[in-house]
């Protein structure tokens, strides 16, 4: 498949995030802040993009999302490149969003933390300067008058994204999981709600935790796998060098938006096995592009 067209224009942008947004905060199989998929289908899951638009096709090209597939991105936004001192990546939302508006119950954009700052206007860097900064010059650099009603619709998709994903064998994919030392401020409850403006809040806002902590460990998350009736996580946040790592009995890390990131799929009813879904992880430079992507 090829990425869905997406507009240039600010009027056509805006309504794009805004419905794009509709649609993932009344998809049927959303309950509070996570998604739960049904069936025998396969989902598959990347890590971090960070504005990597050949990856981003080449997992919507793998998805098969025409066949009932499902496809779990995130970190979207605040790329390593800039153009004439901007950060242009608000292109990678539009084409999410339209994605979304393409396959409504299919795609799944995780929230991040870089779409978190975004959206509190926190600066957060990637060792080339201030990252938030950097996204608001692009959207002045792009609709000039119209960046800040923009900037409004942008918002409104960040915060429909949902927290977490379950698939009916017990996978749950988030972007992160709370820090372990900071697991007795955490409400586990969260997932069952859509994010209020104090889950939001750093640093011990329940949504900020889950996508910004570090330093779990397999304790933590055994009182969250409990919790949550899950067996296992898959998660990003973290550099993963060969693109895909173990992380202690409950936890794998992803990384899609470098040259050696990966995606993972996974069928509906798999169970979770760290180790196997390592090895199973494809490398994405081995997924060919698209025709007509780039």
């Amino acid at each position: 498949m090829t990425l869905p067209e997406t507009p240039c224009g600010a009027e056509q942008s805006i309504a794009l995030l805004q419905e794009a947004a509709r649609l993932l905060l009344q998809s049927p199989r959303r309950h509070g802040a996570m998604v739960h998929l049904v069936g025998e289908g396969v989902v598959t899951i990347a890590g971090d993009l960070h504005d990597n638009l050949p990856n981003l096709a080449r997992l919507a090209g793998a998805a098969g999302l025409e066949d009932g597939g499902h496809l779990v991105v995130q970190e979207l936004i605040h790329g390593p490149s800039l153009h004439h001192g901007c950060d242009l990546s608000h292109r990678m939302l539009l084409r999410i969003a339209a994605l979304v508006m393409a396959h409504p119950q299919s795609v799944h954009p995780l929230l991040g933390n870089h779409e978190l700052a975004q959206y509190l206007k926190r600066g957060v860097s990637k060792g080339g300067g201030n990252s938030v900064e950097q996204f608001e010059d692009g959207l002045d650099f792009a609709f000039g008058g119209d960046a800040e009603a923009v900037s409004e619709a942008i918002d409104t998709f960040i915060l429909a994204m949902p927290l977490a994903v379950r698939t009916p064998g017990g996978v749950l994919c988030a972007h992160s999981m709370p820090d372990a030392a900071h697991m007795h401020r955490f409400d586990v409850a969260v997932l069952d709600r859509n994010p209020t403006a104090d889950d939001l809040k750093g640093p011990f806002g329940s949504a900020y935790m889950l996508t910004w902590g570090r330093r779990y460990d397999d304790a933590s998350l055994a009182v969250l796998a409990g919790a949550w009736n899950v067996k296992g996580f898959v998660l990003g946040h973290m550099h993963a060098e060969m693109g895909a790592e173990v992380r202690g009995e409950r936890a794998v890390i992803l990384n899609s938006d470098h040259e050696r990131g990966v995606l993972l799929k996974l069928g509906m009813q798999d169970t979770f096995n760290t180790q196997t879904f390592v090895d199973a992880a494809i490398p994405l430079q081995m997924v060919p592009v698209p025709d007509g992507v780039l």
